[in-house]
């Protein structure tokens, strides 16, 4: 029966009996709350009465330490374990309850344990009974529980308080000494060191998850007191050197695995391929590319150029929805960073597929003739064996310098009509700096990429390919992938130099893909579809696709369907091309990390502020710097490396006075 005064538990909870209505009992919680509630919701431990100091004795310690090891409570005491010799009340009570295999209630077990049955010694029991370990039961019965069983727990309890331990010791390390774990840890004994590092491993995994953007959360970096982001999970694992500054998690966070793709198209099938082994056809790319999947030759008729573009073929052996499309489209694009090429389609296929790795290539030819003026008359396309030979751009440079190479040269004086076509319908020309990174021996390397004649070639021939390929598609109502782009606003006075490069690119509008063509602003294209990288983007391989369909006689889909694929497509190809640039940066601050105080060229870009926008072309970066004297754009200035921070990708510089 409930009196008041008597001693109860609400949510396993010590609670005092104050008032007793009809349907309500008024409790008091051990933090001095007041509360009604039912009948059924309490339990009475002790009838009572509970004087001020009876409730001050031990329950009001005791909830504190229940709410500290959670829910249900549990005594916090050194109590032996059953296979101590050391003698305790609670152990003999135990052991008793143990032998008779009888039950008693809360108030015996009380006695038994404590010598007494006043309050405090009632919700001591009653913990002891929520805890588990010794006794299971209800406070009207309660048995003690088979030593097995709580040597099995007893045993975990342990383990686990043991990894806690660890655990707490390994973040004092981590909150108090600089460095924090494996350098400190270091020993002349390797085998010892790698143990050590192990074991402490365990404890940094959540962190690593957060640096690579696995998670949003890590316990560890809660724990001891750091922003839960990956850039200080990153600057963590580099400062207790889990890490070393050749980790690059940026790929991770943007959901790309650094692994070769799974399924191989396979060898193309035989079919009809028209013989352009006649033709010269040169495959022109950066020293480094080793996937080349375009080549280009060129005729003369009368007073019209034609101008073959040959793409590789990879969409002869590649059908809709097969299991080498479904990975192309989960990849987006080809993934290139300085520690290797990630490529969209399996690396065997790139042999069978890639233009001039063998003596005759298959191709996908697209052959546009143009007329005096430079506009695209008529554009054909069709399945082709060529004969690619390949050329560095230094390469094609030195051959264009040749009076004799005469192919070089109306390709070139094409491409440079197809440049004035374009400037003269408003397209926009950006010249900003490059750098080409590499790894070599575990180093980083930065190399400027030097402007060539022959890149602006290949880049008006791949665009008048993708203009064909464009209008040839829509004539023939084929759906493909286009890319369009909003007119941007371009200032009053558009500046020289790279401050004028660097205006055009602020004011120049995302992209827009979709399977309906637009006008390509930048480009000062009406229409533009890119079908020159089948090897590297998904949506050009998607585009070869529809049209191979097309030849192939079969049905090409339908506008709607080839939309979700392109969407898909851009949105993996968007997050490769954020990964390469976030790599890029990473690589940067990597190479300058050891370099403060070292002395780069700059060029002023613009004022914002207090500061100035500059670009250091020795390494393609755009930082800003604060400079009190008076200086205008495109000023050459020096400015010194002060500091560099790897995981913001930050470098901060200043003015060498």
């Amino acid at each position: 029966m409930v009196k008041e005064h008597a001693l109860a538990v609400y949510k396993n909870k010590p609670a005092l009996i104050k008032e007793i209505n009809q349907d309500k009992i008024v409790i008091t919680l051990s933090d001095g709350t007041a509360i009604k509630v039912r009948e059924k919701d309490i339990e009475i431990i002790h009838p009572g009465p509970v004087g001020s100091g009876d409730w001050g004795l031990g329950t009001r310690d005791l909830c504190s330490q229940s709410e500290r090891v959670g829910n249900p409570p549990c005594l916090q005491t050194n109590i032996p374990s059953p296979q101590s010799p050391v003698p305790s009340p609670l152990h003999d009570a135990w052991e008793l309850l143990v032998a008779d295999g009888a039950s008693v209630p809360l108030q015996e077990l009380a006695e038994l344990v404590f010598g007494e049955f006043s309050p405090a010694a009632a919700w001591n029991a009653y913990c002891l009974l929520m805890d588990g370990l010794y006794f299971t039961g209800n406070i009207d019965a309660i048995q003690a529980r088979q030593r097995e069983l709580v040597e099995a727990d007893e045993k975990k309890r342990e383990e686990k308080q043991k990894a806690s331990n660890e655990r707490e010791e390994f973040l004092q390390r981590l909150r108090d000494r600089q460095p924090y774990i494996i350098k400190e840890q270091r020993t002349e004994n390797k085998e010892q060191e790698a143990e050590n590092v192990a074991d402490d491993r365990r404890f940094i995994q959540d962190v690593e998850a957060l640096a690579f953007g696995k998670t949003a959360k890590s316990r560890t970096m809660k724990d001891i007191g750091l922003g839960e982001t990956p850039e200080e999970a990153h600057a963590l694992l580099l400062e207790s050197g889990f890490w070393t500054t050749q980790i690059n998690p940026h790929p991770s966070r943007f959901g790309i695995a650094l692994l070769p793709a799974r399924h191989n198209p396979g060898p193309p099938p035989e079919e009809n391929r028209r013989d352009l082994t006649h033709l010269t056809a040169f495959a022109i790319d950066s020293p480094w590319s080793h996937d080349p999947d375009d080549a280009i030759s060129v005729e003369l008729n009368d007073d019209k150029h034609i101008l073959y573009v040959h793409v590789a073929d990879p969409a002869a052996a590649i059908g809709m929805d097969s299991p080498v499309e479904r990975e192309a489209r989960d990849r987006g694009a080809t993934l290139y960073i300085p520690e290797g090429s990630f490529r969209m389609i399996a690396d065997e296929a790139l042999p069978v597929f890639a233009l001039g790795l063998t003596e005759i290539s298959p191709a996908l030819t697209f052959r546009m003739t143009l007329n005096s003026s430079g506009e695209i008359d008529d554009t054909a396309i069709f399945p082709s064996m060529v004969k690619v030979s390949r050329l560095t751009y230094e390469e094609a440079d030195t051959m264009l310098d040749n009076a004799g190479t005469s192919v070089l040269h109306n390709l070139y004086a094409l491409a440079e009509r197809n440049s004035n076509r374009r400037s003269a319908a408003g397209a926009i020309f950006i010249d900003m700096p490059e750098i080409h990174i590499s790894m070599e021996q575990g180093q980083v390397a930065i190399e400027p990429i030097v402007r060539h004649r022959s890149a602006d070639m290949v880049r008006e021939c791949m665009l008048l390919a993708s203009e064909g390929a464009s209008n040839w598609a829509m004539q023939r109502k084929v759906p493909i992938p286009y890319i369009e782009q909003e007119t941007g606003d371009l200032p009053d006075e558009i500046l020289p130099g790279m401050a004028g490069s660097y205006q055009l690119r602020r004011c120049m509008r995302p992209r827009i893909l979709s399977a309906k063509p637009g006008r390509h602003w930048g480009l000062g294209l009406d229409s533009y579809s890119q079908v020159t990288s089948p090897l590297r983007r998904y949506t050009d391989l998607l585009a070869h696709i529809q049209i191979r369909a097309f030849l192939g006689g079969g049905k090409p889909l339908p506008a709607d369907e080839l939309a979700a694929r392109i969407a898909a497509g851009e949105a993996a190809g968007s997050a490769v091309t954020q990964a390469e640039r976030a790599s890029r940066n990473h690589w940067i601050m990597v190479y300058l990390s050891d370099k403060k105080n070292s002395v780069w060229d700059a060029i002023a870009l613009e004022k914002k502020g207090t500061r100035w926008a500059m670009v250091i072309p020795a390494l393609a970066l755009e930082t800003q710097v604060p400079i009190r004297k008076d200086i205008t754009p495109n000023d050459p200035l020096k400015l010194i490396l002060k500091s560099v921070n790897i995981p913001c990708r930050e470098a901060m510089f200043a003015v060498e006075e």
